[in-house]
């Protein structure tokens, strides 16, 4: 009876591996290891074997349904697994599985510094302007007191377009212009978010095309000093009132005198890094008094009207903000970088 039981097993085995679909895996698991199954009723007859031999054929009868059990078990797994597979590529739908989860989106680091650095210029009085993005030289660069072949446009690397007199805008500073022209003779407190484009060697700390935010402020009897006191309160806000800010001469064609306003680096601390350039500090925008010729060209008298406007980047203060070390995260879509924020 143990050769028997033996040759039931390998029977068993075979076809087994022959199972193809879940219908066929049932029918092998009543006809072998059911109430009614080769192995159950085989080891029914134990009773008719010597009682030496009972046992030994006990044990090895055990030994053999554990072993299809265990078989079993796996063809099911692997048959599932298949059936699901064809399932999925007819396009049918398992209800029964779990559902995939859907990530929620959230703003890019960019978009919420921007946003924050909005609402603070509006808590102080500043309202939204938008320009556009493609501007004529004439409005990026002649209206700003740089004539055609200035050597002051060597400044901004330009990406020039197959059109001739279209480019994309360096700085939101033709933006000033705009607004001069639509708020003409009223006075102006306005800024004007936009992103900027510029052929540039891409670094830790400068990109091709970057966020910036213009600021222009045109009345009488506006001072440097109300510049120096604007941008002052406006960095204590956004970086804390801890920060520590430093004005140092700079020249800008559209603006006399000019500045450059720096922040302490929070990265280091003030001892030095690569992304303030060993300098302890680390510029955040460029500032003056708006030069007459470009309010004259924006249609307001300089012997009645004077103004200041200041152009700051984003991504530089979000750096400082948050700690970032590299300008290149912000534009690389890496998810483990922008899913910090």
């Amino acid at each position: 009876m143990l050769e028997q039981l033996e040759k039931l097993r390998t029977e068993a085995l075979e076809g087994l591996r022959a199972v193809a679909d879940g219908a066929a895996l049932d029918t092998w698991q009543r006809s072998t290891l059911g109430r009614r199954g080769i192995v159950t009723l085989i080891t029914r007859r134990v009773g008719e074997l010597p009682k030496e031999s009972r046992p030994a054929f006990g044990k090895r009868a055990n030994q053999v349904k554990q072993e299809l059990t265990a078989a079993y078990e796996r063809k099911a797994t692997a048959v599932k697994a298949d059936e699901m597979e064809r399932q999925i590529a007819t396009g049918a739908i398992d209800v029964s599985q779990p559902g995939r989860p859907r990530p929620l989106g959230r703003l890019h680091p960019s978009t919420q510094v921007l946003r924050e650095i909005c609402r603070i210029w509006g808590d102080m009085g500043f309202q939204v302007y938008r320009s556009r993005d493609v501007e004529t030289d004439e409005y990026n660069f002649q209206l700003l007191n740089m004539p055609p072949h200035h050597p002051a446009r060597d400044m901004w690397d330009t990406f020039y377009t197959t059109q001739e007199g279209v480019v994309l805008r360096t700085h939101t500073s033709p933006g000033q212009i705009h607004a001069m022209h639509d708020y003409h003779p009223e006075p102006i407190r306005v800024i004007l978010p936009g992103m900027c484009y510029r052929y540039e060697q891409i670094s830790a700390r400068s990109e091709i095309q970057f966020n910036q935010v213009e600021g222009l402020a045109v009345g009488k009897n506006i001072t440097f000093a109300d510049l120096k006191g604007t941008l002052s309160s406006f960095a204590g806000r956004l970086f804390g009132a801890q920060i520590q800010t430093r004005f140092r001469c700079q020249h800008f064609p559209f603006t006399e005198p000019s500045a450059e306003m720096d922040v302490e680096c929070i990265l280091c601390s003030g001892r030095g890094c690569n992304v303030c350039k060993k300098t302890g500090w680390l510029e955040i925008l460029g500032c003056g008094m708006v030069h007459p010729a470009v309010l004259r060209h924006g249609g307001y008298d300089p012997a009645v009207y004077t103004g200041f406007a200041f152009g700051m980047g984003v991504e530089r203060p979000a750096m400082v903000k948050y700690g970032i070390k590299d300008i290149r995260y912000f534009w690389s879509g890496d998810l483990r970088f922008l899913e910090q924020f």
